[in-house]
């Protein structure tokens, strides 16, 4: 007889079955699985040169470039994810299983586009426009680590659903 929590709540799955086994079969998955770490390294990078540009004063060309590229990278993983939550979830946007996640990513998404607008327009000083940059380094590590979260509760999902079968 298994012993357990009477009053505990029953474990809500992150994936249905079918979700889980389009999610399997999307190359969007993989998309996301490549875009994922290479937009963590790009941001590494550039942390790096606006920093640099912040503490010295140079380097501010390579820090703007820099931070153009991880927008770049940031709109890109927004569409595609956008489009992989629509083929496992059947929604563009806001599926419940990623709704706290694309919220913030919309905030992460503001940031970036505030910067593009302050560079483009010249409204802001390149001190300005790096200080934007760091925070919205900042909410994207935010972003990340959500999503690292649910990566790790899809993981502890299927390790359920595994011990659930040989039971």
């Amino acid at each position: 007889m298994a012993v357990g929590n009477p009053t505990r709540k029953p474990h809500r799955r992150l994936y249905t079955e079918a979700e889980r086994e389009r999610r399997d079969r999307s190359v969007w998955t993989v998309v996301q699985g490549v875009l994922a770490p290479a937009q963590f390294l790009v941001c590494a990078v550039s942390a790096v040169l606006v920093v640099r540009f912040l503490m010295t004063g140079e380097g501010y060309g390579a820090a703007t470039v820099s931070v153009l590229v991880k927008t770049g990278f940031l709109y890109l993983i927004m569409v595609t994810g956008a489009i992989w939550e629509k083929e496992v979830f059947g929604q563009y946007l806001f599926a419940p299983a990623f709704f706290w996640e694309d919220v913030v990513s919309f905030g992460v998404i503001a940031l970036h586009t505030a910067y593009l607008w302050g560079l483009f327009t010249v409204s802001m000083t390149p001190e300005g426009l790096m200080w934007l940059a760091l925070v919205a380094y900042a909410a994207y590590a935010l972003n990340a680590a959500q999503f690292l979260l649910k990566l790790r509760a899809a993981h502890l999902d299927a390790d359920a659903r595994r011990d659930e079968v040989t039971a």
